[in-house]
């Protein structure tokens, strides 16, 4: 067995070195991180030590089923006795073979089920290794995931590798608060006269514009007004038409861009003005070709982008990258109750640099909708909504 030391900066850095030195069969067998240099105690530098080892596969010698020095002459017993032989390493060669067929088999299975074969897994202590499966069934990003059990594992190995899993799963909860800090949180900022609201069919849009509308109605006090551009389906407009009269605001249905410069006019003297637009399919780039040729973009507009957590991950990216074409200032996430994976929302946060402004849970209006932050965020990956 070949074992190594590597010495890296941070856990993805030494497991680089770990698999371009031992290869993807290595196994993890220690790791800690240690600290050196700096002047009286102070300026230290930490690294992570690993230890890893590979067993390298043997070398297996065929050997000629039978060694031919001389032909002497054989009587009969002589003669069976040489045959059995014969036989009885025919067959030990053909066990030795299913043997290598039978463990490629289950090489082959464990890649499979680890997802991904050029990846190499650490072990975790069993705490932190808890909360690497919750990220996995959260479908948090690698490099995500990457970043969180790096702070982990120092968390671990400067409390003296001492920590039960609630006390982890506090210390990742930290964790996340802190990365969380640093992105952009925030429903409607006021800023700007108005609210476009687009995305995919089916997502929720015209639901949450009613409940966005009534926060600013009963609580904000602001005087609001809709514009439906979504023409395509009547049962979307009589929808909107609905909840305008709840709410006691006015409505103004545009079929183009110069309907929606005259409903803007007829809108001047209002706080807001929220737009609904069609639902159609997100892959179809000319859904967003539409969009411009019926709103002016060119007015003091925020764009919100409706995305359901019930979608995959893969379809938010695509749909994020068909409406790219216009600047999206914030997202909304629908359908929270219809769902219990929860990761795509910091995923999205973190591979486009954008905000989130809601979360939605229920067809309830106002209510089943809240305003995103940190901590309904952590509790929905945590679990602790679901568990209540």
């Amino acid at each position: 067995m070949k074992v190594n030391k590597f010495t890296a900066p941070s856990m993805p850095e030494a497991m680089k070195l770990v698999r371009a030195e031992l290869g993807n069969d290595a196994v993890i067998l220690n790791s800690r991180v240690v600290e050196s240099g700096g002047f009286l105690g102070f300026f230290r530098k930490k690294n992570f030590e690993v230890i890893a080892a590979v067993d390298p596969a043997p070398k297996q010698e065929f050997k000629p089923l039978i060694k031919e020095k001389t032909k002497p002459k054989l009587n009969h017993e002589s003669f069976k006795k040489e045959e059995n032989k014969a036989e009885d390493l025919v067959t030990q060669s053909r066990s030795d073979s299913d043997l290598i067929k039978e463990i490629n088999g289950l090489k082959d299975m464990i890649r499979k089920e680890l997802g991904n074969p050029d990846r190499l897994r650490p072990v975790y202590p069993e705490p932190i290794n808890h909360i690497q499966q919750l990220m996995e069934e959260q479908e948090v990003a690698r490099d995500l995931q990457e970043h969180f059990i790096s702070a982990l594992l120092e968390r671990w190995y400067r409390n003296g590798q001492e920590g039960h899993e609630k006390k982890v799963t506090f210390w990742f909860r930290e964790e996340l608060d802190e990365y969380l800090r640093n992105c952009q949180f925030g429903g409607i900022s006021f800023t700007k006269k108005f609210v476009n609201v687009v995305g995919p069919t089916g997502v929720g849009k015209t639901t949450t514009l009613a409940k966005m509308a009534a926060d600013c109605v009963i609580k904000y006090k602001k005087k609001v007004a809709f514009i439906t551009t979504d023409t395509y389906r009547i049962a979307a407009i009589d929808q909107l038409k609905t909840y305008a009269k709840i709410l006691d605001v006015p409505i103004e249905v545009c079929y183009n861009v110069e309907d929606f410069q005259e409903a803007a006019r007829k809108f001047e003297s209002f706080d807001l003005i929220l737009v609904d637009t069609a639902g159609r399919n997100f892959r179809n780039p000319q859904y967003v070709k539409d969009l411009q040729k019926i709103i002016d973009f060119d007015q003091e507009m925020e764009t919100f982008l409706v995305l359901s957590l019930a979608a995959k991950q893969k379809d938010m990216e695509e749909i994020y990258k068909q409406f790219s074409a216009i600047k999206i200032n914030s997202l909304v996430f629908t359908k929270a109750d219809e769902t219990s994976i929860y990761g795509s929302m910091i995923n999205m946060m973190h591979s486009h640099k954008v905000g989130i402004s809601y979360i939605t849970n229920g067809q309830n209006v106002p209510d089943d909708m809240m305003a995103a932050s940190p901590e309904p965020i952590i509790n929905l990956l945590l679990g602790v909504e679901r568990h209540e």
